[in-house]
């Protein structure tokens, strides 16, 4: 008891001499989780008002179009259609998936498996495009900050989201392992480095114009 009475004795003389002090409650150290949770709601929204939205549009009769175009057969590439088809539609529409497995005869699930095992394919409305902004410490020295701010009021979405026409879908990594081009972004497959904000809305015009 004389130990507890002596701790705490200490333990106030110290505050004093420390000077004013507050103690922060902890509704305050929650709001920024509060926010994160409450963006991450929104996007949800969106991305779910897209996806209905895209899906309405995407008919069957456009699947059996192009998978004819494609001539997907037993004999066809499964990687090689699933890409096909993710490139015309922005992602693998769940009818088209099983007009697949009709054609090709390889079973559902299996086809499923495939596309769950590989990153590079969605079962949901994503951008065509995927813009990758770097934010690791080269890039963020020279202004990669800057960068994705310019990214964003030109795609008028922010990180994780896609634009309303899904042909933008915006995230950043920790590193495109192309410090030497800092800051650097890729679209898809393209890497675009030394940027400036003003060359942003040239760049995302490029693949505007191509409607694709």
């Amino acid at each position: 008891m004389l130990l507890r009475s002596r701790i705490a004795r200490d333990t106030a003389i110290a505050l004093a001499a420390a000077g004013p002090y507050t103690i922060t409650p902890l509704e305050n150290t929650l709001k920024p989780a509060r926010r994160t949770a409450e963006k991450r709601e929104r996007v949800e929204a969106r991305t779910a008002s897209q996806a209905k939205a895209r899906t309405a549009e995407i008919s069957e009769k456009d699947i059996a179009a192009l998978l004819d175009e494609i001539g997907v057969s037993r004999e066809s590439n499964l990687i090689a259609v699933l890409q096909r088809v993710q490139g015309r539609f922005g992602y693998l529409p769940a009818a088209a998936l099983r007009e697949i497995s009709r054609r090709t005869r390889i079973p559902l699930s299996r086809i499923y498996g495939v596309v769950s095992f590989y990153a590079q394919f969605y079962t949901e409305p994503h951008g065509r495009h995927t813009i990758r902004c770097c934010r690791g410490t080269a890039c963020h020295v020279k202004g990669a900050g800057r960068v994705l701010d310019a990214v964003e009021r030109e795609l008028g979405v922010g990180e994780g989201e896609t634009t309303p026409d899904l042909l933008f879908y915006l995230e950043t990594v920790a590193c495109l392992g192309t410090c030497f081009l800092a800051p650097v972004m890729m679209i898809d497959n393209g890497y675009f480095g030394n940027l400036a904000p003003e060359s942003i809305s040239a760049i995302l015009g490029s693949y505007r114009s191509k409607g694709t």
